[in-house]
Formats: C-alpha cells, structure tokens, sequence
C-alpha cells in the first residue's frame, strides 16, 4: 500500500467516475443547511499537477479528464464536478487536478468539516501542506480504515465517508468489508462511499456479494467499463458502491453514464447503475 502514488493515476477515467458522483452526494448533503462531516480513509496528496514526473510517465488523465475537458457541452450532473477542476485552472488550460480532499473542500460550505486520514509520507506531507492553517480540515497520518470506528458517529449527526484504497493486496477488500460492517454499525445513516478497480472480474464480483451478503441495507452500485474484462489487460473499469445513497443519485447516474461512456469509451463500453441490496436488507 505505501509503494501506492495516486498521483500516476490522477484525473484518469476512474477518478471521473469517482469525482463526479461524489460532487453530487456534496451538492445532496448541502440542501440541508445542517453540517456535516467528509471523512477521507485514503486522502493521497490532495491535488495533483499533470505536469508532475507521475502524470507525464503514464499520462492517464488524456483518456479521462481531458476528454470530458474539451466537451462543449457536459450534462447537468457534471456541473459542480468541473467547476471544482477548473478553479484549480486558468483559462482553458487544463494543468491540475483536484484529488477527493481538494474537490470536496472546494465544495464545502464554512459550516462543515473534512477528515482526512493518508499513510504514505510524501502524501500526508503535501496534504498537510495544501490544508495548513485551515480549522475546516484534520489531517492525520494514520491508517484510516482503522481508525474510522473511533470517528464514528460523527458530532455532525451527518457525514459521508468516502473508501478508496489502492487494492494492492489483496487483503483489503476483506478489510474494507470488515470497516463497512464497523462503520455501519456505528453510523447506520450515514453515508458510505467505497471505490473499486474492475481488474479481475471474479474478484471484483466476489467484493460485491461480500458486501451485499452484510447485512447492511441500501447498496447502490454504479459501474462504468472502458473496455472488456480480460485477464492482464490492468483496470478495464471501476465502481463506486454506495451505502444510503442521496435519493436522486441512481437517477443521475443513469442519464451521466451513458454520456461519459460516448465521451470516455467511444460509445463501446459497459455501465450500470443496480441496488445489489434494496433500502429493506439483504
């Protein structure tokens, strides 16, 4: 996990995904004026430069935000996600991307609060860096899938918890059932966001009945495949399983997917959009 840089992959066709649907669970928990907590279990550096040594050598953000970039016309859905990344711009120049902690503070409202939570030294470094002298953000070098349970429930009564792991090994999808399961039993109502690579189908498939055989309600999965599964092939796809997802989120995946899938896949890959566990349980 500590040899893990998210900078090599920043602003590539699986943070679209990722980025997008959490600006919209944002713009949800702010049309009520209560605050609420983000809690970030895998931070990273914050934000990233695509003209960093890590995003010129695999150069993933040309097949993910670049593409969507240069669209004339983005869907509703995507309105706060790109208004986020183009503060971190100038012009029409796209240079820099904001990694899950930059996105959501920059939607944020003064009232709510950011808890990040990074192992890797480099990263916890920047973060702090980039949220120094900030009261709104709490950075901690610390794992934070095992200090979530100590953060939950939250004072704010209200919170999304987003999980992003890097999957290196393959222990921590166990793990992240197992903090689900934790986190769920401490905070029933809030909001859990977990992130996936689509690498091994089986695997991926195996992670998903997991989760959904757990007991806990309200899972909403939302999946988008740039290209076929097939072994050695790296990550075809990537998903986010939600737990208590805002009410308008399905529906808002369903009319945003088919276009990133024209903007991102050329119209050839695969979506969906399916509660593996309906609001009554398992």
């Amino acid at each position: 996990m500590l040899s893990y840089r998210h900078g090599f992959h920043a602003g590539n066709f699986a943070d679209v995904l990722k980025h997008s649907l959490l600006a919209l669970t944002v713009a949800a928990l702010k049309q009520k004026s209560k605050p609420f907590v983000y809690i970030d279990t895998h931070a990273g550096a914050g934000k990233y430069s695509f003209k960093s040594e890590f995003a010129e050598k695999t150069g993933e953000y040309r097949q993910g935000i670049s593409k969507v970039w240069r669209e004339p016309e983005p869907p509703a859905e995507l309105h706060d996600y790109l208004a986020a990344v183009r503060a971190e711009n100038t012009g029409r120049q796209l240079a820099r991307y904001p990694g899950s902690p930059q996105l959501v503070k920059r939607l944020a409202r003064p009232q709510d609060r950011l808890l990040l939570s990074e192992l890797h030294g480099s990263d916890v470094a920047a973060l702090q860096q980039l949220f120094a002298g900030d009261k709104q953000v709490s950075v901690s070098k610390e794992d934070g899938l095992q200090m979530l349970p100590k953060k939950l429930p939250p004072i704010q009564r209200r919170g999304l918890i987003l999980i992003d792991p890097s999957y290196e090994m393959r222990d921590e999808y166990k793990k992240v059932v197992a903090a689900l399961v934790s986190g769920h039993r401490h905070f029933a109502t809030g909001i859990f966001a977990v992130w996936y690579p689509v690498i091994e189908r089986a695997a991926t498939e195996a992670f998903i009945g997991k989760l959904a055989g757990s007991g806990i309600p309200k899972q909403l999965r939302i999946e988008h495949c740039v290209a076929e599964d097939g072994a050695g092939r790296g990550m075809t796809g990537s998903g986010m399983l939600f737990i208590n997802p805002p009410w308008l989120l399905a529906s808002q995946a369903e009319t945003l997917l088919p276009w990133l899938d024209r903007v991102l896949a050329d119209g050839a890959g695969r979506w969906k959009v399916e509660w593996t566990v309906p609001e009554t349980g398992a």
